[in-house]
């Protein structure tokens, strides 16, 4: 009796137990099985930004060389080939280019896969033609990859969908990893019993795991070997199989197989290996690239094509002879896909970015308007305004002057650093960082390094006085020696460079040449407020000290803000504010932000024509002209070089019709470099803009500013025949009203003026009335008033009073 009732009690207790383990794992399977959907239905992957470079434009007239395209065309990866039948290819005929793109999703917009002739005449596009409508008349190639603003742990990716994966991928990956994907739920029990047996045999050591049970130790469980782990494996593998489709659970394992690692960046699913093993997208891959691929899920380390490219050709062929085994491949694609080579790219670029440089200035606004998590997790795309080309030739420029520099004086330059920052004049954007030489550490010196800038703050003075309508470029300043004090200062004597006073000089000789005796006394007269207030109107908005030094650049400005105080005058007075990025897009290709063109009239059009003017003439004959010994003339480039005290900063702000730069170099202990402005930064800027297609600078001509012919000597008008004459804008205000004789004479012709009375004026005074032509003909036509150099009236003895009627007849 007892005996059963203990055999009972027993059988109670086994009951509760498995009736609590059941309940245990019920509750454990349920909490298994909200992981399992919560993240495979809800945001299944942190995706970092990615940022892009401006797309390159094609249209008729747009300023690409066939070096530029096909330079562009390299930087995106594509094939020169025999035919255009692919996307990514291009072929090659001169003047001619084909290039079939692969098309891009811009989120506002669409750029359709297509095939393009483009034309050229070297110097320019004449026609594009296409394969696809467009009522725009402009093709767009796809926007090179800068980089990405990765999450904490460092993973990317590319997601693709499974109806964009080519078939050859999903055979490979099916015969090697799992035959039996389509037909098990989850779990292959003959898979593990496999596994098992060569295990403990001390056969090859197999995993045993089904293509589900991989994609779920990735995604959900860590990497340890336990039994616990193990079993979770299994579990949640079932799950995943019950709530989803094979073309779902196919799809996520396509996006997060580990394949690869490139420094700290771990390269996750086919679609960004495909581009950092081959540099291409996964749809443009040939069968053997893609069994390489499918090769390395058993090992990417192991079969690291860089590291051990015998095996991993290896690995690459037993998934080839995979496919031909189960009939995905006939013989003859095998035997040619075998003797083809790994053909993996010589360095990957995945996961770093291009142009570093760059990449910083955007983050750095990015973080102003987005958080971080934003940025790393949302998978937004970021459109820039880099112009790869540009940003190519300033990083090659920079170098190669830099060494060249360095290897004349090694003792004095060792470690000799810099920037360069380029622009569009237009329309501000910024087309080119350089942040320095060597490795990018952070420290960006087109941002970072504020610095005196010496010289090329001269043209504010000039500014304020041409726009004061006091003076014009011919007018006469005293370069002679000058003490001030006040304003902090006292009996400041400065010097110019070479130690000399030019005594009296053109205002416009004086900025050419740089002389700072001339400069200080006319920036003393205009005032240091008026200079100040120049400086904020330019976009400077640093506090800036009165002192009187700083009309000769005592003040510390970053290369990206002198960029944009020369943009203004480059753009006729217009200040458009700097910019790197162009638009902002989601994960879902909706746009979340545009940046759009900020645009003031900053300086009067007047002034900033007559300024241009004064900065040609720095290239011409001044500061800048060793620049025509390599540059074209015809392209009237204007520009300003900078040495600070003791030759510790050399820098150069220059433009052309559609690039301004500015270039600065030093040491960044501020020790000195003993390079001027024109020996140290000016050939960097000539090295960067000589590989550019530069356009002439034309700026345009207000209706305020007229061109006359100014007799040096006297200011007065004269003409071209004229010695001592120069062919210079004045602001209308300011044209003298008084000639020469010599300018007279060819400006009115050698008629007499005619003696006899023929009126009187209110003084009893005869007036002499005389017809003439003046030339350059009048805009208007009217009655006007001048002092003529005439001989006086024979019989009077007195100078007539002359009424001259202007005609352009």
């Amino acid at each position: 009796m007892n005996l059963s009732r203990g055999f009972t009690f027993i059988s109670m207790v086994l009951v509760i137990i498995i009736l609590a383990a059941f309940v245990g794992l019920g509750i454990y399977t349920v909490r298994l099985d909200y992981i399992v959907r919560s993240k495979f239905e809800g945001k299944r992957w942190e995706i970092p930004a990615k940022v892009f470079a401006r797309p390159l434009e094609l249209f008729n007239g747009a300023l690409v060389t066939p070096d530029n395209l096909k330079q562009e065309l390299k930087l995106l990866n594509y094939k020169k080939a025999d035919n255009y039948e692919s996307p990514g290819t291009y072929v090659d005929k001169g003047s001619m280019v084909y290039v079939h793109t692969r098309g891009f999703d811009f989120g506002d917009s669409t750029e359709p896969e297509q095939v393009l002739e483009v034309t050229t005449d070297g110097q320019q596009v004449t026609d594009v033609r296409s394969t696809q409508q467009n009522g725009t008349g402009i093709a767009r190639l796809e926007p090179i990859l800068v980089g990405g603003i990765y999450p904490r742990h460092n993973e990317d990716r590319v997601l693709i969908q499974l109806g964009k994966v080519p078939q050859p991928l999903i055979d490979a990956l099916i015969a090697t990893e799992d035959r039996k994907f389509y037909s098990h739920h989850g779990v292959s029990i003959r898979g593990i019993a496999r596994a098992m047996v060569s295990n403990m045999t001390g056969g090859p050591r197999q995993g045993g795991s089904t293509l589900t049970q991989q994609l779920v130790k990735n995604f959900y469980l860590s990497p340890e070997r336990t039994l616990k782990r193990k079993a979770n494996e299994a579990l949640m593998a079932l799950l995943v199989e019950l709530h989803y489709n094979k073309n779902d659970i196919l799809e996520a394992y396509l996006n997060e197989v580990n394949l690869g690692q490139n420094g700290n960046h771990s390269i996750n699913g086919f679609g960004l290996a495909a581009q950092f093993y081959f540099g291409q997208p996964l749809n443009e891959l040939k069968l053997p690239q893609m069994a390489f691929l499918v090769g390395l899920v058993k090992g990417p380390s192991l079969y690291n094509p860089w590291r051990n490219p015998a095996l991993a050709l290896e690995r690459r062929n037993v998934v080839l002879h995979n496919m031909l085994i189960t009939g995905r491949i006939d013989q003859q694609q095998y035997d040619d896909a075998i003797k083809t080579k790994l053909n993996v790219i010589k360095k990957p670029t995945v996961g770093q970015s291009l142009f570093p440089d760059f990449l910083d200035v955007v983050r750095r606004q990015l973080k102003e308007e987005y958080q971080e998590v934003d940025l790393t997790s949302e998978g937004l795309r970021i459109f820039t305004t880099l112009d790869p080309i540009v940003q190519t030739s300033a990083n090659r420029a920079f170098d190669a002057t830099l060494k060249q520099l360095i290897k004349r004086n090694p003792k004095r330059l060792e470690g000799l650093q810099g920037a360069v920052t380029v622009a569009n004049p237009e329309n501000g954007e910024i087309l080119a960082v350089v942040g320095g030489s060597g490795m990018f550490t952070g420290f960006n010196r087109a941002l970072d390094a504020k610095r005196q800038v010496g010289s090329l703050l001269k043209p504010v003075v000039y500014f304020n006085a041409l726009e004061s309508q006091r003076y014009s470029l011919n007018s006469p300043i005293s370069d002679a020696p000058v003490s001030i004090t006040g304003m902090g200062m006292k009996d400041w004597k400065p010097k110019n460079y070479d130690g000399q006073s030019h005594g009296t000089v053109p205002l416009v000789y004086a900025l050419a040449h740089s002389y700072n005796l001339a400069t200080v006394r006319l920036g003393w007269e205009m005032g240091i407020p008026s200079f100040i207030n120049t400086l904020h109107t330019l976009g400077i908005d640093d506090d800036i000290k009165p002192y009187p030094s700083i009309l000769l650049g005592a003040v510390n400005l970053s290369p990206m803000q002198v960029l944009g105080m020369y943009q203004v005058y480059a753009a006729n007075g217009f200040r458009y504010a700097p910019r790197s990025i162009r638009s902002v897009v989601d994960a879902k290709g909706n746009p979340l932000q545009r940046y759009g063109l900020n645009v003031r009239q900053s300086l009067d059009p007047g002034g900033v024509y007559l300024l241009n003017y004064a900065l040609q003439q720095v290239m011409r004959s001044g500061t800048g002209a060793s620049a025509y010994a390599t540059l074209p003339s015809n392209l009237n480039l204007a520009g300003k070089s900078g040495t600070t005290n003791d030759a510790r900063d050399s820098w150069f702000a220059g433009y052309s019709g559609n690039y301004v730069a500015v270039v600065w170099l030093g040491h960044d202990d501020n020790r000195p470099i003993g390079l001027t402005g024109s020996s140290g930064a000016l050939p960097v800027w000539i090295n960067v803009m000589k590989q550019l297609n530069l356009a002439p600078v034309e700026p345009i001509q207000p209706t305020t500013v007229q061109w006359q012919w100014i007799d040096q000597a006297s200011g007065n008008l004269s003409a071209q025949e004229c010695p001592g004459a120069v062919y210079i804008p004045m602001l209308a205000s300011t044209v003298p009203n008084q000639a020469t004789s010599c300018g007279m004479l060819h400006i009115y012709g050698s008629q007499e003026a005619p003696y006899g009375e023929t009126e009187l004026d209110e003084n009893g005074q005869p007036v002499y009335q005389q017809y003439a032509r003046r030339v350059p003909e009048p805009a208007d036509t009217g009655e006007a008033s001048i002092n003529l150099e005439l001989p006086p009236d024979p019989d009077t003895g007195k100078p007539p009073v002359v009424r001259r009627f202007w005609s352009s007849e």
